[in-house]
């Protein structure tokens, strides 16, 4: 059983200017990692490109030890991908929804339904089960989305924005979600610009600017790497982030 996560080699992705430039990024087993970066840094491309929504131009993704190239199901199979606006199908109740997505992923229909069941109670969901979701507000789609996303109970989780547009309690509870799945051996990968979030999270954090890994590590290693020995994530972030 390999310790890595997700291995990235020589990523790259280009829309007419480098996206993505040679990226190389490995992420741990049973670690939460953040990656950070400016707008248009390429955070969301490379996640997009993890889950196979759009392809590297050049470059190797590993899953849980599989290429995303050539064995792409078993890949995929040990992933889930959560945009920063999720689709939900606006007909459908929350059950309706997890039962559905289970099925794509071959869950069985029971385990399904008992697993649904949990995260809806997990999340603070499950007094709205009899609700449409066209009718739910920004946290509660964001919720139900990330329930979608750990139905089918995958190794690794990707997520592009989490925690934006949720209130206090809504974010607090998609951390627990997560600080949860980590302890459980899972690996979490997001992409924040709430730093105070990734500073309190992040086990280890990556910062990408103009498609190009520019600094990688925990926050007492970044530290070290700019003039703010004692200095928040924000502080570090700008001062490592700042023009030449």
């Amino acid at each position: 059983m390999t310790d890595i996560a997700l291995e990235l080699r020589d990523l790259s992705k280009n829309f007419g200017r480098p996206a993505v430039e040679n990226l190389n990024l490995q992420v741990r087993r049973g670690e939460l990692y953040a990656l950070l970066g400016p707008n248009g840094a390429g955070k969301t491309t490379t996640l997009r490109m993890v889950a196979g929504l759009i392809l590297p131009d050049s470059g190797s993704i590993h899953i849980l030890g599989n290429d995303l190239a050539s064995n792409a199901a078993l890949a995929k199979s040990k992933l889930a991908y959560l945009p920063d606006d999720p689709m939900l199908y606006n007909k459908l109740k929350p059950f309706e929804y997890l039962a559905f997505v289970a099925g794509l992923w071959g869950v069985s229909a029971d385990v399904a339904e008992t697993r649904a069941r949990e995260l809806l109670e997990w999340l603070d969901l499950l007094q709205h089960t009899d609700e449409l979701t066209e009718g739910f507000s920004r946290g509660m789609k964001q919720k139900l989305a990330l329930a979608g996303a750990l139905i089918h109970q995958p190794e690794l989780i990707i997520l592009d924005e989490p925690l934006t547009g949720l209130d206090a309690a809504a974010a607090r509870q998609v951390k627990d979600v997560l600080l949860a799945h980590v302890k459980q051996g899972g690996t979490v990968i997001l992409t924040t610009h709430i730093l105070d979030v990734a500073e309190r999270l992040a086990e280890r954090i990556g910062i990408i600017q103009n498609g190009k890994l520019i600094a990688e590590g925990t926050l007492d290693e970044l530290r070290t790497r700019t003039s703010h020995s004692a200095g928040t994530l924000e502080e570090v972030f700008l001062q490592l982030t700042e023009p030449a």
